[in-house]
This record gives structure tokens, sequence and C-alpha cells, in this order.
């Protein structure tokens, strides 16, 4: 059984920084494609950002100039780096993936319908 965990997510200033991380368990992935995304109270939850087999990646605009995902696939690990942070990105960010192939035109997605295997969430707070 798949299973994907956040860690990484806790409370901050604005203008601070914030890693997370994402472990997949189960099978290993030799290629997949994953993405994150965030869920404000009150708010529908939207992409954040989304890399595909081959590391092409996609941003929100929201979000462009200050995070960056990467993932490690010796390791079966997903990462948001979140710079710059701003009161705004506070919420539940969940990453998401599924197996893929590179050249899967696809990806990279930040459509939820997209993805298979969703981790449970960590909290993501800043401060103004």
């Amino acid at each position: 059984q798949e299973r994907l965990a956040e860690s990484g997510g806790g409370s901050v200033q604005a203008g601070g920084s914030l890693r997370l991380s994402c472990s997949y368990s189960g099978h290993i992935y030799t290629t997949s494609c994953a993405a994150w995304f965030r869920q404000a109270p009150g708010k529908k939850r939207e992409g954040v950002a989304g890399i595909d087999a081959s590391g092409v990646t996609v941003y929100a605009d929201s979000v462009k100039g200050r995070f960056t995902i990467s993932k490690d696939n010796s390791e079966n690990t997903l990462y948001l780096e979140m710079n710059s942070l701003k009161p705004e990105d506070s919420g539940m960010y969940y990453c998401a993936a599924l197996f893929c192939s590179i050249g899967n035109r696809r990806f990279p997605s930040m459509r939820e319908a997209d993805f298979v295997y969703w981790g449970q969430g960590t909290q993501v707070t800043v401060s103004s």
C-alpha cells in the first residue's frame, strides 16, 4: 500500500523559510510525478507546485520565485523549499504523487484529479 507522509510544517514569521518533505512508502517508484497543494481555512485546495518524472517543474503564480519543488528518487522523497513566506501562504500543505513515465505530457501538473496518492497534510502558519 503506497503511503505519503508530509513533515516540516510549523509556525514562522513573515519573510522566513520552511522546507517541507514528503516521503513515499510502499512500492519504490523509479519514476514518479508529484505535486504540492495547500488549503487555507474556508478556501478550496489549490495547487502550489508540480514536478514530472524528468524534473520539469510548474508553479502557481503566487509562489513563483519563492518556492522550489524537488525530488530525490533514490530516497523516494519530495521536497518544497519555501522562502520569503507571507501570511497568505498559511494553510495545510499536502503532497500528492503517482507512478508515471518520463515523457508523459500530462505532467508536470497541479490538477488534483491527476494524482492517485495523497498525504495527510502538514500545517504551515505564517504570522505577520
